[in-house]
C-alpha cells in the first residue's frame, strides 16, 4: 500500500510504499493483541505489594488466657489473623506477575496493531521529528495544524534533543525511539506518527525475524 508523507511544517515528502504483511492486514485478531497488552502490562507489574503473615506480626507470643475453663474457644495468641492487629490470611506477597508470550505471538500481535491504525487511517507518516530549537509552543502550533491531539510518536533510531523536550510537555503525546515500538502504546493513542526512518526500520526488523 502506499502513503504520503507530510512534513512537520505541512509540507509534502515523497510517498512511500509500504508492506501490505506489516501494515495492511485486513483480518486482524482482537485476541491475540488482547494477550500481547495483558502480556505487557502483567510484565511491568512491581509485585511488590506484602502484607504480614503471622511470624512477622510484633505482638507477644503469651498465650491469651487458659486453654480449658473459659466457656470460649481455645486460642493461643494474639497473632492470629481472627484478632484486630493480628496477621492477614491469604493476602498478597512479593511475586512476579510476569508470563511467557512466544515471540512469533509478539510479532503478529505488533502487525496487527500497526495494520488496524493504517486500516482505521490513524497512521501518519513523517518525513522526520527534528526541531531547531526546543520551543514546546512551537511543536504544539504544528501538531495542531497537522490535527494531532492524541499520538504516539516514533521518531527514528534516535529522538532529536530538541524535538524530545518540546513534546514533554504536551498532553497526550509519546515520543519514543524505534527501540520503544510496543503494542499497548501504539493502541493506546489514536494516531500512529512514523518518520521515514521508522517505518524503514518497522520492515527491516521483520524481514531480519523472517530470515531467522
Amino acid at each position: 500500500m502506499k502513503i504520503d508523507v507530510i512534513t512537520l511544517d505541512g509540507g509534502s515528502g515523497k510517498a512511500l510504499e509500504l508492506r501490505d504483511d506489516i501494515f495492511g492486514i485486513d483480518d486482524i485478531r482482537a485476541d491475540i493483541l488482547h494477550r500481547c497488552v495483558t502480556w505487557q502490562l502483567a510484565k511491568r507489574r512491581a509485585g511488590t505489594h506484602k502484607i504480614q503473615v503471622r511470624n512477622e506480626v510484633s505482638r507477644t507470643g503469651k498465650k491469651m488466657y487458659r486453654q480449658k475453663g473459659t466457656g470460649g474457644a481455645r486460642h493461643g495468641s494474639r497473632r492470629a489473623a481472627q484478632f484486630v492487629g493480628g496477621a492477614k490470611a491469604h493476602g498478597p506477597v512479593v511475586r512476579s506477575h510476569a508470563f511467557d508470550l512466544p515471540k512469533k505471538v509478539r510479532a503478529l500481535a505488533l502487525r496487527y496493531a500497526l495494520s488496524s491504525k493504517a486500516k482505521s487511517g490513524a497512521l501518519v507518516v513523517l518525513e522526520d521529528a527534528r526541531l531547531d530549537e526546543p520551543k514546546t509552543a512551537t511543536l504544539r502550533g504544528r501538531f495542531a495544524s497537522l490535527g494531532l491531539k492524541n499520538a504516539l510518536i516514533i521518531a527514528g533510531p534516535e529522538v532529536d534533543a530538541n524535538f524530545k523536550l518540546a513534546a514533554r510537555n504536551i498532553p497526550d503525546v509519546d515520543v519514543l525511539p524505534n527501540a520503544g515500538l510496543n503494542v499497548y502504546d501504539v493502541l493506546r493513542r489514536h494516531t500512529l506518527v512514523l518518520t521515514r526512518a521508522a517505518v524503514e526500520a518497522i520492515e527491516a526488523r521483520f524481514e531480519a525475524k523472517e530470515a531467522a
